[in-house]
């Protein structure tokens, strides 16, 4: 599989194979208490060398059946692609008569607030409609998460209701605002 790299203003996107299994463990471990509250509780065994290697493994096999497009974030200066700054993923890509995703993401504490996670959805939205050909790209966030609202109402998403208890979040069931973006030229 051609791994795929995407360029912004100021980050370089790319497609990571299981040699990145250490930097992705010092995200992970760096940003646990900060990610927390904001995702599902992990599997046991999350904080390893091999937990990671093998995230990475499924994650590439995920892309190549056409079910996940998954970018880390690394800025630019950091040429030797050493420290994942954040990701962006497109999951559960159905196909036929759907062409839809579920969007995610997450950062590193210390490199919110500068604009890069808009910079970096803006260009995988851009790939998933225009390379991907996909028609709705969902992003489902609690309300209170107000940094990751900013992020998809920037990028032109439109909320389509409220989902109680959608996403147990942390070890509880949270309500989260559907937003979607859909490709206004498969339309």
């Amino acid at each position: 599989m051609d791994y795929i790299s995407l360029e912004t203003e100021r980050l370089a996107l790319k497609v990571l194979d299981g040699s990145f299994a250490p930097m992705l463990l010092d995200f992970f471990t760096r940003n646990k208490d900060f990610l927390t509250p904001w995702e599902s509780i992990k599997e046991n065994g999350f904080y390893s060398l091999d937990f990671q290697r093998e995230q990475l493994t499924n994650e590439l096999q995920k892309m190549g059946d056409d079910r996940l497009f998954k970018v880390w974030l690394f800025e630019k200066a950091d040429t030797g692609f050493d420290k994942p700054i954040g990701s962006v993923a497109l999951n559960e890509i159905v196909r036929g008569c759907f062409h839809s995703c579920f969007l995610g993401y997450r950062m590193d504490e210390y490199k919110r607030n500068q604009g890069y996670m808009t910079e970096a959805v803006g260009a995988v939205i851009d790939y998933g409609f225009n390379k991907l050909a996909l028609h709705r790209i969902e992003a489902n966030i609690m309300p209170h998460n107000k940094a990751s609202l900013r992020v998809v109402e920037k990028l032109g998403f439109n909320s389509e209701g409220l989902a109680k208890k959608y996403l147990k979040i942390n070890g509880r069931w949270e309500d989260h605002i559907h937003m979607v973006l859909r490709n206004e030229l498969m339309e």
